[in-house]
């Protein structure tokens, strides 16, 4: 693609030289080790490395041109000034890529928990409907049967564009993607024309990153503020959480037409009448008059506002209240989500992501009104992330189990004996013990449990490794469950 039609877009603060303007840009990157004849390399400012100290390296490497957002001290380099490097990456690959997202239904799903069954779902109903789909997000990339790692919750712009590219190039009909407020703060998805957003919830969370619960909420606002900001545009449909009192500030921080739902008796889509069990969850769901008595293997009311979300995003991109009830029976658990987990001593034992109070909270609120007897928590907090939240996390699992095991979670560079220390001081509560080891954690509960007691293991859900200091360990709360043997 011509360098002129990549930047075309971009607000220049140099002009580009004719000449410029018809070099052939084979490849777009921001990683300067990667070797490309004709490239185009984009100096990113990161947390951890300025690519402006990489640009001879990128050069020596194949590129042809380099976007900086300050100028080279070497003035030979062929470059390309701009006020926001981050910015016009988003712009150029979304140039370079064709923009894909304008070929997709794309539905964007933010807030704190529950990003992940939410674009799963939609996922899951969308094969049901005999379509293809994609998702992106924490547990993975996945464009139709093809699983792609991942790092980041919501990639990168660049990246981001390329997977969308590869979507449209493999036929997809809807791509649903959980945007993270990190990414949303940090321009990641600049350039995605969103055909639906869904809004989750807001608790506290990442507190390390934005500071304050406002601050938190601006961010994950974006979506909606972007969204639907011109008259000409269709379909584009805000879906919000009318139950968490933030949602309700996004009324009026988006110009696209609003769907509401809930499980407290208001929003436009209703779950009334829950009913919780051990294998599945039995509702009357209620849209636009219409009432219909619905069976889900999804267990609890958050995992219902959740189901609620999923299908106001279908009936975002077209599909009809009487498509999409038919389908919810069919619907599975996500992996790492509420996931049982079959063990040796015939206790019922649970694995989830939950990582945050409010995730915690309305797991173990589930677990108690399907627990017979006990209850068993074990629950630790990351290393490098908001420490705020960690003496309510310890507190939540002590007022709802009736013993709490305080373990490592990807401790990362602290101190595991001081993270936990952080979650117990000044806790009243004493039915906790702390097991640092994740392993011996999770056998001591099982220790203890008997048959009709349930256990769960909380903070890691689908996640297959452990990161202590700069270490990464394969680690799976399941397979530690599964490992478990009853000591003769």
């Amino acid at each position: 693609m011509k360098l002129a039609t990549l930047v075309k877009n971009c607000f220049l603060l140099t002009p580009l030289k004719d000449e410029a303007k018809e070099i052939d840009i084979q490849i777009v990157t921001k990683d300067s080790r990667l070797k490309a004849e004709n490239s185009l390399f984009v100096a990113i400012k990161g947390t951890h490395c300025d690519g402006h100290t990489k640009i001879q390296e990128a050069i020596a490497n194949g590129a042809v041109m380099v976007v900086v957002e300050a100028r080279p001290q070497d003035i030979e380099i062929p470059y390309i000034l701009v006020s926001d490097t981050t910015r016009a990456l988003a712009q150029i690959a979304a140039a370079f890529y064709e923009r894909p997202s304008h070929q997709l239904q794309v539905v964007g799903v933010t807030g704190t928990n529950g990003k992940t069954t939410v674009t799963q779902l939609i996922g899951q109903l969308t094969d049901l409907l005999d379509q293809k789909s994609a998702v992106v997000g924490t547990m993975h990339n996945r464009i139709a049967d093809k699983i792609i790692d991942t790092v980041n919750t919501t990639p990168d712009s660049l990246t981001l564009h390329m997977l969308l590219a590869q979507m449209v190039e493999s036929e997809i009909s809807v791509a649903a993607l959980e945007v993270s407020s990190h990414g949303l703060y940090g321009g990641r998805t600049w350039g995605i024309d969103f055909d639906v957003a869904v809004f989750t919830n807001l608790t506290q969370d990442h507190l390390d990153y934005h500071e304050t619960m406002e601050n938190y909420f601006q961010a994950k606002s974006l979506l909606f503020s972007q969204l639907g900001n011109q008259a000409s545009a269709q379909n584009k449909l805000a879906v919000i959480n009318w139950d968490d009192p933030y949602g309700r500030r996004l009324l009026q921080m988006t110009s696209a037409n609003v769907l509401t739902y809930g499980c407290n008796g208001e929003g436009m889509l209703q779950a009334v009448d829950c009913v919780i069990m051990s294998s599945q969850t039995r509702f009357t769901l209620t849209y636009l008059g219409k009432s219909y008595q619905v069976s889900t293997k999804l267990i609890g009311t958050f995992n219902v506002a959740n189901l609620l979300a999923a299908i106001g995003a279908m009936i975002g991109i077209g599909m009809t209240i009487d498509m999409l009830v038919p389908l919810i029976p069919a619907l599975e658990p996500i992996c790492g989500r509420f996931q049982t987990v079959e063990n040796v001593k015939d206790v019922t034992a649970i694995v989830d992501y939950a990582h945050t109070p409010d995730g915690l909270e309305k797991v173990l609120q589930t677990i108690q009104m399907i627990a017979p007897q006990r209850i068993y928590c074990v629950v630790g907090c990351g290393g490098d992330r908001d420490k705020t939240k960690r003496p309510f996390m310890a507190a939540v699992a002590m007022r709802y189990a009736d013993k709490a095991i305080f373990t490592m979670d990807n401790p990362r560079s602290e101190d595991p004996a001081q993270i936990v220390s952080d979650m117990v001081v000044q806790q009243k509560n004493t039915n906790y013990e702390i097991i640092l080891d994740r392993q011996l954690a999770i056998h001591r509960a099982l220790d203890l449990a008997i048959p009709g007691d349930i256990v769960l293991i909380a903070g890691k859900g689908h996640e297959m490794r452990q990161i202590i200091g700069t270490d990464v360990i394969h680690f799976d709360d399941r397979e530690m469950i599964r490992a478990y043997r009853i000591s003769p």
